[in-house]
């Protein structure tokens, strides 16, 4: 397997849009996650959310383009132009006949239904959009930007629930080893800060009801726990053999080293309960990288915030790393601006790669009652310096999908 290089990445959440606004927020450990005002969200159970602001100010897209797409494409537009742009990749000297878009997310644009589906029992089918159909289905961003830059290659949308993004990621490098394309864009987008996309999110159970104190709201491993906050946002990731990195004098932010996924096979919903299955999940990615448990040197951790996931992720870690495991921070960065679902994945591999590049360790936020059984070294509240080569992510869907990625430091 020839080394998978990260040459550039675009980032869009409730941090910042930029990567160097949303890695000064995500070290100093602030908390992104507010009451929802943009629509009268006071009557759902949780009414919080980790929100994306002045998208507008960051846009290229123009006002035309965007009234046939929904927010999430524009999301993926904006993350994708600044990955260009941070890779200092010219689309113009590239054969895109051989350039692959490889995108996940979990429940599609769902502002744009919405209101397309008012319409049409308000008024009926003359009242609704001609983009309708392609504006809200899952594979709508990979379609709008390879439409925008031009892009032919072999490209594909994964929809696996929250794992989605991290496996769309590993689905393109695999894609690259294959010599299918010369360099991809890959990652995630999500928005379902909507009236009917967070209906269906607090009908799953797992959101928290923490409406009074947002801030303090997502605390995964934390005893008190009720729940994971969702959030909007899109990470985009440009990801080229080392070689063809080295040969247009690129700089290499990280290495993709391995990656594996399992499932669970036990319930429909929740997890398997002793975490077997992640944990095979996690040995066959150090397998596919060729590492050990003693060349971690950080896990960036699902971290769902209820108590059989937490749990269970803890124990998964446990039972490959062993003693090991209580050496090796385990934090979840998404505890500060919420759970971005399908793009989750994407968002904690870019977060692990700035970790890497500026040599610490992100918290997670609210962890002051620690959970009993859940006892590794989790970077409570607040940053850890600590030198990083080789770092692995846990991405997980309901279901029991496991998906596990290590990657390592750029040079």
């Amino acid at each position: 397997m020839k080394k998978i290089a990260v040459t550039g990445m675009g980032i869009v959440a409730p941090p910042g849009i930029d990567k160097r606004v949303f890695w000064a927020n995500i070290k100093a450990g602030h908390s992104f996650v507010k009451e929802i005002t943009r629509f009268d969200a006071s009557k759902y159970p949780s009414h919080i959310a980790g929100q994306v602001q002045e998208l507008d100010a960051y846009t290229h897209v123009s006002s035309r383009l965007l009234k046939k797409m929904d927010v999430f494409s524009h999301m993926a537009l904006v993350a994708t132009d600044l990955a260009l742009k941070d890779a200092q990749l010219d689309l113009s000297k590239e054969d895109l006949k051989r350039a692959g878009i490889f995108m996940g997310n979990a429940i599609g644009g769902w502002l744009y239904a919405e209101t397309e589906l008012r319409d049409l029992y308000l008024e009926g089918r003359s009242g609704v959009s001609p983009y309708m159909a392609s504006a809200w289905f899952p594979a709508a961003p990979q379609g709008q930007v390879s439409i925008y830059y031009g892009i032919k290659g072999y490209s594909k949308t994964v929809v696996s629930d929250r794992a989605s993004s991290l496996m769309a990621i590993a689905y393109a490098t695999k894609v690259i080893n294959k010599n299918k394309c010369d360099f991809v864009l890959a990652g995630g987008m999500e928005a379902p800060v909507t009236p009917y996309a967070l209906l269906c999110c607090n009908t799953s159970g797992v959101l928290s009801k923490r409406n009074d104190d947002p801030k303090t709201a997502y605390r995964p491993f934390d005893k008190t726990r009720d729940g994971l906050v969702i959030a909007e946002g899109a990470g985009i990731l440009i990801l080229e053999t080392s070689e063809r990195a080295k040969n247009r004098n690129a700089s290499v932010f990280g290495h993709i080293l391995g990656y594996a996924t399992t499932t669970d096979g036990f319930d429909r919903i929740e997890p398997e309960p002793t975490g077997e299955h992640l944990a095979r999940a996690i040995q066959l990615a150090l397998d596919d990288a060729g590492v050990g448990i003693n060349d971690i040197d950080y896990i960036c951790a699902d971290g769902v915030a209820t108590k059989v996931g937490d749990i269970t992720e803890t124990k998964a870690i446990k039972k490959v790393f062993g003693k090991r495991a209580y050496q090796i921070p385990v934090s979840a960065p998404k505890s500060m601006f919420g759970n971005l679902l399908g793009a989750s994945g994407a968002v904690d591999l870019i977060t692990t790669i700035l970790a890497m590049e500026h040599s610490i360790v992100p918290p997670t936020i609210n962890l002051n009652t620690p959970d009993p059984e859940c006892d590794l070294d989790y970077c409570p509240n607040k940053a850890q310096n600590k030198e990083i080569k080789k770092a692995m992510i846990i991405s997980r869907g309901r279901g029991g999908i496991n998906c596990v990625m290590i990657v390592g430091k750029g040079t």
